[in-house]
């Protein structure tokens, strides 16, 4: 009997009725459509669950985040989904386009370009396919307008007079795709230095010159990016929140669990209006802190405390900076581990066996640690400079403490937090190091900036992406992680 029919029938592909060159482009659609409605439709529901449980007889279908009906406001995320000036279609045209342009740029490379190694020719046909459909897929987003990157102006004023009476003028601004590009950006920063060190590592293998140093630098590569960048995170969200996305200042706050009357006073003391030894008016903000913690009342005057002490950082831990620590920590991991475990153990609830369960376990407890560590490494940052190096390198003065507390407590803090990220294993390292470098880059740039110059942030995405979707169909091994994984979905065959 031939052994082929003993073989169980192949499972029939959902997307198998679509033609080969359109499935690239209807995975991409679905799969961001499932992107940009999902997180909505989950707060949504925990928004309405959460009402409902403090209210049963308040919370209706009435009842959601906006105060429209709830079905209502399901039909407008679902319908919101499907504007084609929104992330799927993005999506679509992206993708999409990079596999439709492809063989005509392709025929066209071979015909025009023959002098050119066939590897080569491939590579250009792929880059400049990826390059016109990420122009085209930004642009199609850029085009639309929304409130926060439009202002209304008043007319210009008379000549006679200083009122205006001509009629106001509505200005649009660029910036709202940043996220976009900077993702873009830093993925193809790490393809490129990846693939140079990669083939920088084999020469020096074949001649025998890679040293222990060379094995260093690659292994702390991608931690240093991820401290870097999320020290001027840290250090944006601390002095100018604004240029971070309001969900990621948001998150930091739940995270830092610190009262917001000490950020108050330490950004006051760098811009100068809480000054030591000085009476300025800034001693009613920590005096008020002082009388809710039962504290000395003098403890929060800057002309009588210099510089307030560590103790009222801890925030009622006591004066020791390392039972402070050690607090932190503890409870940091506790509200971490209440997050990560159930998102573990979700994961692995249909394999049901118990190798799964047990690194569902190690996973949650790992990532615990780390953000317990972060948490804690930033605030031991901030005791080390305040009380035990910083006085000793710069010493007790009035101006000296003013430094202190004006920028180098918060940015040794900023120095320390980021190398948390070693108590994760190394592929871990590698994506949380590109997570958080898109979000350093962004806060380095405006958030809105003239549409005269939308076309630099435009040419930079599709330069970059074309470095990604080529290094995707090239060798996708090299992009790993979660976008690997789901780029590996979207352009198979």
């Amino acid at each position: 009997m031939d052994a082929s029919l003993l073989k169980p029938p192949s499972r029939r592909r959902w997307d198998s009725a679509v033609p080969p060159t359109l499935r690239p482009l209807v995975r991409a659609y679905l799969l961001g459509y499932g992107f940009a409605v999902a997180p909505r439709l989950a707060t949504l529901l925990l928004q309405h669950l959460a009402r409902y449980r403090r209210n049963k007889q308040a919370t209706t279908a009435r009842d959601t985040q906006r105060g429209e009906p709830f079905l209502d406001a399901l039909q407008r995320i679902l319908l919101g989904g499907l504007d084609w000036r929104r992330f799927p279609t993005f999506c679509a045209v992206l993708v999409g386009g990079t596999t439709l342009l492809e063989p005509p740029l392709t025929a066209a490379f071979d015909h025009y370009a023959k002098n050119i190694p066939d590897i080569a020719r491939r590579r250009l046909s792929r880059w400049f396919a990826s390059f016109i459909a990420a122009w085209l897929s930004l642009r199609l987003v850029q085009s639309k307008k929304t409130p926060g990157f439009t202002d209304v102006t008043p007319g210009p004023e008379s000549g006679s007079g200083s009122q205006s009476n001509g009629a106001p003028q509505t200005v649009h601004y660029a910036g709202r795709t940043l996220d976009l590009t900077s993702f873009a950006v830093t993925r193809a920063l790490d393809i490129i230095v990846g693939e140079l060190w990669h083939r920088r590592k084999l020469r020096r293998q074949a001649a025998g010159k890679w040293t222990p140093l060379d094995s260093t630098l690659g292994t702390f590569a991608h931690p240093a990016v991820f401290a870097l960048s999320s020290g001027l995170v840290m250090w944006t969200w601390f002095y100018d929140p604004a240029r971070l996305p309001r969900s990621y200042n948001k998150w930091i706050g739940s995270a830092a669990a610190v009262d917001a009357r000490l950020i108050t006073a330490l950004q006051r003391c760098r811009d100068g209006t809480l000054l030591y030894g000085a009476d300025t008016g800034a001693a009613p903000l920590l005096t008020s802190m002082c009388a809710d913690y039962a504290w000395p009342l003098e403890w929060g005057d800057p002309a009588v405390s210099v510089p307030f002490p560590c103790e009222m950082v801890h925030m009622g831990c006591g004066p020791s900076c390392e039972r402070h620590a050690l607090a932190r920590f503890a409870r940091s991991f506790r509200w971490a581990l209440s997050t990560y475990l159930p998102l573990s153990l979700l994961l692995v609830a249909r394999k049901r066996n118990l190798p799964a369960v047990r690194r569902a376990l190690l996973s949650a407890a790992r990532s615990s640690a780390f953000l317990g560590a972060f948490i804690t490494l930033f605030y031991y940052g901030v005791c080390l400079a305040r009380t035990r190096v910083g006085p000793r390198l710069l010493g007790t003065s009035h101006a000296s403490r003013q430094r202190i507390d004006g920028g180098y407590c918060v940015g040794a803090g900023c120095v320390l937090c980021g190398w948390s990220v070693l108590l994760e294993s190394a592929p871990r390292r590698k994506d949380m190091a590109l997570f958080v470098a898109p979000r350093a880059m962004a806060a380095l740039l405006p958030r809105r900036y003239g549409l005269d110059k939308q076309w630099r942030e435009t040419l930079a995405f599709a330069a970059s992406m074309g470095v990604v979707l080529t290094c995707v169909r090239e060798n996708p091994g090299r992009l790993g992680g979660l976008l690997g994984g789901v780029m590996g979905v979207v352009f198979r065959d």
